[in-house]
């Protein structure tokens, strides 16, 4: 799904965007932080290979949460704030839940368990000093699974999924002895019941496997909750039955009497309903030690806290606690997110630590010049992996820690994922520890001409201003035929690196003057490997302005800028006579990129890029691409949400989005209480069914569809 150098550009983003190294306007920021939640969630839930810690996840979707709230009208169907995670795999066949599995909010202290209360009591209409009772459990490291019964019986099971559909893995569940087969819930009156666990395996159980396999020569597994999440997975139930799996029980996700209606409620508490899995059977935190019924968040906290000690004793790997609302009628009260229950948070434990010591530090440099300082450590292991290499992020970040080269350092990796150092440790400091120079001029420069540093003022990183050695200008090119700008498809970094070592690039322009005859002699490649290549440049030459514009990395003017530009102009050079007064008078574009691009074009060198660009055939004017569409403002549809299900007979799905957008309609992607309008074809599933269950949505057959349009 997501190759290499893809995944490579992912991470390297997703550090910037958390180094706060991001500033581009909230149009541009929102689908780019969309993209690298969504490669984060794939990492963690199908992959079971985690590349960001749990603590920066949460930080980049709130910077997304956060621009989505201050700016709601951007807001998408398909944004990881209008889900959960998944982890979807295609090798097992997808089943609905019976109601969708939500993520929990987190917390990282007392304070933020303060904070969760006063909001519960807002929503509940509760005065803030009136205590409120919680249930509080361990959360679990391992697999979420899904167990649907009927008739005290069970029929299916189900991995967590993308949150509404999930893999059916009924099969290896029945092998999971934790896990009854048969269980009394007609006796509390239920008939039909989702329950939420979560497949775990016992720390003893996961080292006794690893010592199997090294005495077999095999590749160990790598911690325990991968070995969970696989078993799940596997084909052959008698595989997950030696892995000797277990599943605890956290919740009932849904649950009905024969009548249909709910039978839950009924229980009374969340602590309640847990004595009752308890009874029938299944495998649940023993209250008391495990889990505890408290009468305010004080005492939660109090709890989560005592835990945070203990975690390390305890048999089963976990990284936090769950608070909850123990009232169930007061859960429903407070009601869900589209992302979680208000009712509920996770109190995340302090990530794993080591020391080790600060040998050097060396230098990266980026496209626009932006230098970030990596330490080199004594090689430590930290939670299953080796570390020796640490981002410093910026200067400022090692001036407030005080960092000095040979510091025994405090390692983390939040999340057990990204190293980070904590801090120095200064009472071993010994008086040989030098200190960090930040360099005046590049670091990366090995020429004789020295280019002194820059830094803006309110940004936090140095920039080389004027790339001599060319370091800069291969992340330049590297960008510049990138996806996000050219998009000149088979001309990835690797090639871009390899092409640069044999002197073929140097600037954007020599992309468009590539010796083809040459590449097709070099290994790996051949005649129709080059062909094509030649192929996908020419074919990026006719590309719309603002992928040029977009290409030429200047700092600040991103995607959405580019596009406002491009409609503003008849010709690149244009911009060239532009001052910065015609720049602002555009809407959505500030000061700060008025400057950059003003300084750009402003210098000669520039000037003469793009006009050797021209002549080598890149489009250097508007297209149709470029121009704004004209706003719809009479049609039967006009300010209208419209969604599409089922096979239709006489246009195909995209002919009649075309003709609502023509109609003056927004196509979106799932119903919901914003939906104004759904087309119906044959087998229309679901969606119907929910659409006619709000009872604020026009149905229309095809036919009176194609009647109104």
């Amino acid at each position: 799904m997501y190759g290499p150098e893809q995944q490579r550009q992912y991470y390297a983003r997703t550090k910037e965007y958390l180094a706060g190294a991001v500033a581009l306007p909230a149009a541009e920021q929102l689908p780019e932080l969309r993209s690298l939640l969504r490669y984060h969630e794939w990492r963690y839930y199908v992959q079971n290979d985690p590349v960001l810690s749990d603590y920066d996840y949460d930080r980049l979707y709130k910077q997304l949460e956060a621009l989505e709230t201050e700016y709601p009208e951007l807001i998408t169907p398909d944004s990881p704030t209008q889900r959960v995670g998944s982890d979807l795999s295609g090798d097992f066949e997808s089943v609905p839940h019976l109601v969708p599995m939500l993520s929990l909010g987190n917390s990282y202290n007392a304070e933020d368990l303060a904070e969760f209360d006063r909001q519960v009591k807002r929503m509940l209409n509760m005065e803030e000093e009136v205590p409120l009772a919680y249930a509080v459990e361990p959360k679990f490291d391992g697999g979420t699974i899904a167990l649907v019964y009927e008739n005290d019986r069970l029929i299916r099971a189900a991995t967590r999924g993308n949150g509404v559909l999930g893999e059916e893995i009924t099969h290896n569940a029945r092998v999971i002895r934790s896990v009854p087969l048969t269980a009394a819930f007609s006796h509390y009156g239920l008939y039909r019941v989702e329950l939420r666990g979560e497949v775990i395996i016992r720390k003893d159980r996961f080292e006794e496997l690893n010592a199997e396999r090294a005495a077999a020569g095999l590749t160990l597994y790598a911690n325990p909750r991968n070995t969970a999440t696989g078993g799940l997975r596997m084909k052959s139930p008698t595989e997950v039955a030696d892995r000797k799996l277990e599943a605890f029980m956290y919740s009932f996700g849904y649950g009905t009497d024969e009548a249909g209606n709910d039978a839950v409620q009924a229980l009374g508490t969340h602590t309640h309903a847990l004595d009752v899995l308890t009874e029938l059977g299944f495998k649940v935190p023993a209250t008391g030690y495990e889990r505890a019924a408290v009468p305010d968040i004080a005492a939660a906290a109090a709890f989560c806290t005592q835990w945070e000690t203990d975690r390390e004793a305890y048999p089963y790997e976990i990284d936090g606690m769950v608070v909850k609302v123990d009232d169930l009628a007061l859960q429903e009260r407070a009601g869900y997110t589209s992302h979680h229950p208000r009712w509920a948070i996770a109190y995340k434990f302090a990530a794993r630590q080591a020391t080790t010591t600060l040998l050097n530090v060396e230098y990266q440099v980026g496209k626009i010049g932006t230098i970030t300082p990596v330490a080199k450590t004594e090689p430590v292991a930290l939670a299953g992996v080796m570390i020796s290499s640490v981002s410093l992020h910026n200067e400022d970040f090692i001036r407030e820690k005080d960092l000095r080269l040979g510091d025994k350092v405090l390692l983390e990796r939040a999340g057990d994922v990204i190293p980070y150092i904590v801090k120095p440790l200064e009472d071993l400091r010994d008086g040989t520890e030098q200190p960090i120079v930040w360099p005046l001029s590049c670091p990366i420069n090995q020429t004789d001409e020295e280019v002194l540093l820059v830094r803006a003022e309110g940004e936090a990183a140095w920039r080389c201003p004027v790339c001599v050695c060319g370091a800069q200008n291969l992340q330049r090119i590297i960008f510049h035929v990138s996806k996000a700008a050219m998009d000149i498809d088979g001309m990835g970094r690797r090639y871009v690196e390899q092409f640069y070592e044999l002197g073929w690039l140097r600037t954007i322009v020599d992309v468009y003057r590539l010796p083809y005859d040459q590449i097709a002699e070099l290994e790996g490649f051949g005649e129709r490997s080059a062909e094509n290549l030649r192929r996908s440049v020419d074919t990026a030459k006719q590309n719309p302005l603002w992928r040029l514009l977009y290409g030429l990395s200047i700092h600040h003017f991103g995607k959405k800028a580019t596009q406002l530009v491009a409609q503003h102009i008849e010709h690149v050079l244009d911009l060239a006579d532009w001052t910065e007064e015609q720049f602002l008078h555009i809407k959505d574009i500030g000061p700060t990129v008025a400057t950059n691009v003003t300084a750009y074009f402003a210098n000669p060198l520039h000037l003469e890029q793009l006009r050797e660009l021209e002549a080598l055939g890149v489009n250097v004017r508007p297209t149709d691409e470029d121009r704004p569409a004209a706003e719809v403002t009479e049609g039967p549809f006009v300010g209208k949400t419209i969604l599409f299900t089922g096979s239709l007979q006489q246009l195909s799905r995209k002919e009649a989005q075309e003709r609502a957008k023509a109609a003056g309609a927004r196509i979106v992607s799932a119903v919901s209480g914003k939906l104004d309008i759904l087309v119906v074809g044959e087998k229309p599933g679901s969606k119907l069914k929910k659409a006619t269950s709000l009872g604020t949505v026009r149905v229309l057959t095809e036919g009176e569809y194609l009647e109104l349009v």
